[in-house]
């Protein structure tokens, strides 16, 4: 028992400590002191397991399936690479490559939901679900005419796009895209595509085309220093000859009317070669290659996703140098695929933290958690009124002892008294401990305890002091 207690009640325990060998009542057992907190405390418990099932769901990684074509592409080995450093980096994104027939059969994916990212052409059908979250690479447009044979000279020279009228054009890459964007070159300059014979073929069929005086003119698309390009352009050539690259002067214009392209210009040199090719700027027309994502992502993850991306790109350039050429999505509203919110914030420094995220939950949680405690400690109270409104009674029975143990006739009544007292005191200790009462109440109980000894006591003393009642003596 509390020393405290243990003194203030010194009196009362030592009179009604029970004698050797007698036997205490078992008491029916109370619920424990703390039984009211209960409420309060299993909140606070779901609310610490809220935030730690929040945190572990930020801390687990996600895998998000990419895809990605033609196979052995370069845009394959890139996003192989990026996978590969999310996944020694330990980031909180995986990628898994899924490796598709090509740009448009990417975009089927992203769209039947299959996979989670894709890398689309920009200027084919963009997915309604697709958002950007970086772009892989952009891609010039370069047209050109293969020099002549030497020493002869060539009837009706191919000097710009509308001479292209009537001609054969070799465009690189089997993919339709291409030809879809020559004929929107061609019509912007009036010039009928079926008035032109379009032959597709791969950069090792260039060399052959040429030999044969099969095709006039070539088209090919890539980024800016692109092997593919570059490669084409040399297998077209012959010995002495350099070729002739066409102006798309009206690429503003098509930039205008196509959205999904820009107007640019290939600067002189960038074609590599000797001498440098070509040997002046020239205006075209570009498109970009975006890695998308679907809608639904969550804003988080989208973000973490570009935040790692932009992390490791410059490791990843190191065994694949076309990394270089990834870029942040264009987040103006109007841009033609519109960047992924998450992807937004990571770009204009907007990105949340986890308190950003979670702050209203963790305060409302924490203002439920006090209001809990409120209802906790009321209800606890309310349990307990039985409790007090019998401490009450006991104190009130205690003091009606009181004035009765002052007029005992007997030293039996005052046992029986005291007996009752006893009792009186250990109800009102188990009250004490269970909450029921505070020490101001307890207090009060062991002033009418003290008066209620000190009655019995006096009226032991005098019940001695009264003469002996003379013995009844039978007849017989």
């Amino acid at each position: 028992m509390n020393p405290r207690l243990r003194q203030l009640f010194s009196r009362s325990l030592a009179s009604g400590a029970p004698a050797e060998g007698e036997s205490v009542p078992l008491r029916a057992k109370r619920p424990p002191k703390g039984a009211g907190i209960f409420m309060p405390l299993a909140v606070a418990l779901a609310v610490v397991l809220v935030v730690v099932g929040l945190i572990y769901v930020e801390m687990r990684p996600v895998t998000l399936r990419i895809a990605v074509g033609p196979a052995n592409s370069e845009d394959v080995k890139v996003i192989q690479a990026i996978a590969h450093a999310f996944a020694r980096e330990r980031g909180y994104i995986r990628l898994r490559t899924i490796v598709t027939d090509g740009a448009k059969a990417s975009a089927a994916a992203l769209d039947d939901k299959s996979v989670d990212l894709a890398v689309i052409r920009g200027d084919l059908d963009v997915p309604k679900e697709a958002a950007s979250v970086a772009v892989l690479r952009k891609n010039l447009v370069v047209i050109w005419v293969p020099p002549g044979p030497k020493g002869k000279k060539v009837k009706n020279p191919i000097k710009s796009i509308q001479n292209l009228a009537g001609r054969r054009i070799g465009v690189i890459g089997r993919t339709p895209a291409n030809v879809r964007m020559l004929n929107i070159v061609l019509r912007q300059y009036g010039v009928d595509p079926a008035k032109v014979e379009v032959v597709q073929f791969s950069t090792s069929e260039v060399g052959e085309a040429t030999r044969g005086q099969k095709v006039d003119a070539f088209l090919a698309a890539g980024p800016l220093n692109s092997r593919i390009t570059a490669d084409a352009i040399s297998a077209s050539l012959r010995e002495g000859g350099e070729p002739t690259f066409l102006t798309i002067d009206a690429a503003d214009a098509i930039a205008q009317n196509f959205p999904a392209y820009d107007a640019a210009e290939i600067t002189a040199g960038s074609l590599g070669g000797v001498p440098p090719r070509p040997d002046d700027d020239i205006k075209t027309i570009s498109f970009a290659h975006d890695i998308v994502v679907r809608k639904s992502l969550s804003d988080t993850t989208v973000a973490t996703l570009a935040r790692q991306l932009f992390a490791v790109r410059q490791n990843v350039m190191s065994e694949m140098p076309a990394a270089a050429k990834i870029e942040t999505p264009d987040t103006d509203k109007d841009a033609d695929i519109p960047a992924h919110p998450g992807a937004a914030a990571y770009v204009d420094g907007e990105e949340k933290t986890f308190l950003d995220r979670y702050s209203d939950f963790i305060w409302w949680g924490i203002m439920g958690l006090s209001a809990m405690g409120s209802a906790g400690a009321w209800f606890a109270g309310y349990l307990r009124r039985d409790e007090r409104q019998n401490s009450s009674s006991l104190r009130v029975r205690l003091l009606e002892m009181l004035t009765t143990a002052r007029r005992a006739s007997s030293h039996e009544e005052l046992d029986e008294m005291q007996s009752e007292a006893d009792e009186i005191l250990k109800e009102t200790l188990h009250a004490y401990e269970d909450g029921a009462i505070d020490e101001g109440g307890l207090t009060a109980f062991n002033i009418a305890l003290d008066q209620f000894h000190a009655a019995v006591a006096d009226r032991r003393s005098m019940l001695m002091a009264l003469p002996p009642r003379p013995s009844m003596q039978l007849r017989a």
